[in-house]
């Protein structure tokens, strides 16, 4: 029996995010659609098409490495052959730094499988104590 699609796409994106703490892109650029929108809070507007998200990654190849990552509260929300994933997410670099993030993610079938076409990340706003 296959994985439902709820659990192939967390299983997809939990495995991204271990790459990309470790260094290599490779692992998002690779589940992204030749189609692929991209907000992040370090640009002024949004990245569209693989081939521009591919060049605004490749400089960072290698130098984003975090001692802890994880991804927090996701939610999956099917609508046909579309899916919606938000979650949380928090990473600690080598000094200490924890670093909390929002996370939007879309991804369409294609074929058999998952592709994202719209991430969206936006700084999570700190804890008052």
């Amino acid at each position: 029996m296959s994985p439902s699609p709820e659990t192939e796409i967390l299983a997809l994106e939990r495995e991204a995010l271990r790459r990309w703490c470790d260094g290599d892109p490779s692992g998002f650029l690779e589940l992204s659609a030749p189609d692929v929108v991209y907000f992040d809070p370090m640009l002024e507007r949004r990245l569209d098409g693989l081939e521009a998200l591919t060049a605004y990654y490749e400089p960072i190849r290698g130098k984003i490495k975090a001692q802890r990552c994880e991804l927090q509260n996701p939610l999956v929300q099917m609508a046909g052959d579309a899916a919606v994933l938000t979650f949380n997410f928090i990473s600690c670099d080598a000094n200490g730094t924890e670093y909390r993030w929002n996370c939007t993610e879309v991804y369409r079938r294609s074929g058999k499988d998952w592709k994202i076409i719209q991430t969206h990340w936006s700084p999570t706003k700190p804890t008052i104590a």
